[in-house]
């Protein structure tokens, strides 16, 4: 298929796109959901996409649960799912820690317990979940006890997040040896009614600031997402779709692993904000302009059920 990027996709090209993939990854938040509301359409999307023979996977840097949750609340929305079908930052960041970093020891987790679920599936133990209340003087913060045990500072969604944790994972990873690794870089997470809430790169943000380090991080735009996921299932780069509402992590994955790429409009980035990628004359900025642009997810239906 050609033509210029950032393309309207409509009439007969929906059919030629469809058709010239086998497998379709989808982002969730602000793609096939907003908080806790479906997008309108989008389980007959997802649901007549494997009818046709499709493999469809979700791709998500959301790491507040597990891939089972995430799969009861797709079942629970009347999207045909299973577990394997998932790839979270949670289970990504796991799979990491474990076959990446080959880490032996723990982790102090600036996360949630669905975080904590995925580590311990893996056989890796972690501290830290859960409030920590501030106490004492600035001395007593910078001698803080420490799990010696401890060999990773890991970064996701934590509600509980506070000064005393920013505190706490400056320590630990004052220690040079400490591996540094964050899920994900979103610093805002769409909700129901156009509204939004601080995401998990604000938290991120936070950490690398104190500790003047970079985290390595798993979820999109990183390319091991994408690794883990074609690694199990056997994907071909050239006919798989990426699908999704932000151009700086789920438009860029799919630049990065060379697959075709469609935006929807239902989640965070905008048309004109991929125009001015586009106009930039900057490298970088054309890996976020996608091949593809459509209203809703809900705009593939009429090729679907045609």
């Amino acid at each position: 298929m050609s033509g210029s990027k950032c393309t309207r996709l409509a009439g007969p090209l929906v059919k030629q796109l469809l058709e010239s993939v086998d497998t379709v990854l989808f982002d969730c938040d602000g793609v096939i959901w907003r908080g806790d509301q479906a997008i309108p359409g989008a389980s007959q999307v997802i649901n007549l996409l494997k009818e046709r023979g499709k493999k469809v996977f979700f791709v998500t840097n959301n790491s507040t649960k597990t891939r089972k949750m995430y799969a009861e609340k797709m079942s629970a929305m009347g999207f045909n799912v299973t577990e394997n079908e998932v790839f979270g930052t949670a289970y990504c960041c796991a799979a990491y820690l474990k076959t990446i970093c080959k880490l032996e020891g723990k982790v102090y987790l600036v996360g949630s317990p669905a975080m904590r679920q995925e580590l311990e599936a893996v056989g890796i133990q972690q501290t830290g979940v859960g409030p920590d209340h501030v106490s004492g003087k600035p001395i007593d913060w910078a001698n803080v006890p420490l799990d010696p045990e401890v060999k990773a500072v890991v970064v996701g969604f934590d509600e509980h997040f506070s000064y005393t944790k920013l505190n706490r994972a400056l320590q630990y990873l004052l220690q040079k040896d400490c591996l540094f690794v964050g899920t994900n870089r979103d610093t805002r997470l769409p909700l129901e009614g156009g509204k939004a809430v601080p995401g998990t790169g604000c938290l991120l943000q936070a950490v690398e600031t104190a500790a003047q380090r970079q985290a390595q991080t798993v979820g999109k735009p990183n390319h091991f997402m994408f690794d883990c996921l074609a690694a199990q299932f056997g994907v071909e780069r050239e006919r798989c779709l990426m699908v999704g509402d932000r151009l700086d992590t789920d438009i860029m994955l799919g630049s990065n692993c060379g697959l075709k790429t469609l935006l929807t409009l239902t989640g965070v980035s905008t048309v004109a904000e991929a125009q001015k990628h586009q106009e930039s004359g900057c490298a970088e900025r054309q890996g976020m302009v996608p091949d593809y642009y459509v209203e809703s997810i809900a705009d593939l239906l009429p090729a679907l059920q045609g």
